[in-house]
């Protein structure tokens, strides 16, 4: 029974039909209608019914996600992580759509569930680096730790390479720019910081070398630069690492970006930067006379374009191109220590790769020099909608190179042993099998001929071996300058940069050479 009636006179009382029971009310202890009680218990039910079903769809997606036949494998779509700011200005457009048409799912949300997380800015002096240390062995992110050794422009500049104009840093190296001053007296001069992307001519007289940074550096202008029709020009290759310890590097041979200034450079004034500046609006190769036609009529890559011009004026183009990719090598080789320490913390190495772009220009004597590597070039065509198709392919034959953007209709996480085994097995990689089969190799692995039989290669050893295999076949329009091209006889090309000391990298140039006796497609 209840402790009390209610009657018509309590405000408390709550009134029905009279055809309705009374209940207490929860909160004023009153009675309700069991109509209202009802349809309480209806809602109540009706929630409960609605999470337990997303409760069961849930697990549905997650069985899809993980559960698969352990020879076919799984069909779940892989996730890719586009980690910038401002994506709706659509600077990332080309990226996300190549990334669309090679099956990803797209995600903005800050979650350890991707494949594949491309980062427009360097992802590792953020919140995320915690994440990053501890990625899974499918997951890929398009940076490396440590890539500023080569994209920070003080760092790469005093590093006193040939190919690179000499470099001082201000106030610290003052006494040595002036040494140089007193010995070229004509030298130009040009101002630069990692903040400042702009660059102006300056006179020695009028560089004050009491202030500055480690940040702030000035270095020579290069005064007689190659032109074509009266245009100073740059050449951007688009250059990918793909791995460290050992060091794998490639560069993009089909097409370079080519970027001429909008103003003629004679009569020289160093006022006007449009004369020896290439910014954001450059002149493109087809707005000049002598590549004009070639353009229209011959349907030719900007590459080919400046090929065939430099061809017409008696100048060596395949040395000017190995100049360049040797230049790249040599870069990555002296930089690889720094990165090695970078990604110590990390647990694998593995899990990450970067293209940059690699800008050169040529001194009237077809000399290259090296100004400067962009870590997230622009793939925006939003200022040269001409760059669209260039921008896609570049980014479509990378995904291809990495590994990322497979024949597989999934995500490699979910791939069975027997899909890693169809990609790539251990007997691919075999090489030197009479080698292998001698009593020397047969009894140990000291002498060092059987370095690459099966029985003498660590696990790790054959896991970077495979991802070089796979890198070979699904490269593209790259093409690798490091370990270094070879002839078919399996030595190094002229003029490419020595190996380096690591015994990792002296392992992975010998199988590279091994498979170049064996196959001409593996030299280059």
């Amino acid at each position: 029974m209840w402790p009390w009636k209610p009657n018509n006179r309590s405000p408390e009382f709550k009134y029905a039909s009279d055809n309705s029971k009374y209940y207490p009310h929860p909160h004023l202890g009153v009675q309700m209608p069991l109509r209202m009680m009802y349809l309480i218990a209806g809602c109540l039910c009706f929630g409960v019914l609605l999470i337990l079903l997303n409760i069961y769809q849930l697990r549905s997606l997650k069985a899809d996600m993980t559960v698969g036949d352990p020879e076919f494998g799984s069909s779940s779509r892989p996730i890719v992580w586009i980690n910038a700011k401002n994506l709706r200005s659509g600077y990332l457009n080309h990226v996300m759509a190549v990334f669309s048409r090679t099956g990803y799912v797209r995600t903005e949300a800050k979650s350890r569930l991707f494949d594949v997380m491309w980062a427009h800015d360097y992802p590792f002096n953020t919140e995320l680096k915690q994440m990053l240390q501890s990625l899974e062995p499918h997951q890929k992110v398009n940076h490396f730790p440590g890539s500023g050794y080569i994209t920070n422009k003080v760092s790469l500049a005093v590093n006193h390479f040939p190919f690179i104009p000499p470099a001082f840093v201000i106030p610290k190296d003052s006494s040595n720019f002036l040494e140089e001053v007193k010995n070229y007296p004509n030298k130009m001069w040009v101002e630069k910081s990692n903040n400042h992307r702009g660059i102006h001519i300056k006179s020695f007289k009028d560089i004050d070398l009491t202030k500055g940074s480690d940040e702030y550096f000035v270095q020579e202008y290069i005064a007689d630069p190659l032109l074509v029709d009266q245009h100073k020009f740059d050449i951007g290759i688009y250059t990918v690492l793909t791995s460290i310890d050992p060091l794998r590097v490639y560069v993009y041979d089909k097409e370079v970006l080519i970027r001429f200034c909008d103003a003629v450079y004679y009569p020289f004034d160093p006022e006007n930067e449009k004369k020896y500046v290439v910014g954001d609006e450059y002149t493109q190769p087809w707005e000049l006379p002598s590549l004009k036609t070639l353009w229209k009529k011959g349907k030719y890559s900007r590459k080919m374009l400046l090929n065939i011009y430099l061809k017409q004026q008696g100048k060596d183009v395949e040395k000017m191109w190995n100049d360049m990719y040797k230049a790249i090598a040599e870069v990555y080789l002296r930089k690889e220590p720094d990165m090695i320490s970078a990604v110590s913390s990390y647990r694998s190495s593995r899990n990450f790769f970067e293209m940059v772009r690699f800008d050169f220009i040529l001194d009237a004597d077809m000399k290259v020099w090296l100004m400067e590597v962009n870590m997230s070039p622009n793939l925006s065509s939003a200022s040269h909608k001409e760059n669209k198709l260039m921008y896609e392919q570049v980014i479509f034959n990378l995904l291809g190179l990495v590994g990322v953007a497979t024949k597989l209709d999934h995500s490699l996480k979910y791939s069975s042993p027997a899909e890693k085994d169809m990609l790539v097995s251990d007997h691919d990689t075999q090489v030197l099998d009479e080698v292998c089969t001698s009593k020397e190799c047969s009894r140990d692995c000291y002498d060092e001929k059987c370095r690459l039989c099966y029985p003498c290669l660590r696990e790790t050893e054959r896991e970077f071996i495979k991802a070089a295999y796979l890198e070979h076949k699904h490269r593209g329009e790259f093409r690798r300058v490091y370990p270094p091209p070879l002839t078919h006889a399996g030595d190094t090309r002229k003029g490419s940069p020595a190996l380096s000391l690591s015994s990792s990298n002296q392992l992975m140039a010998q199988w590279f050479k091994a498979m170049c006796q064996c196959d001409m497609s593996w030299c280059v």
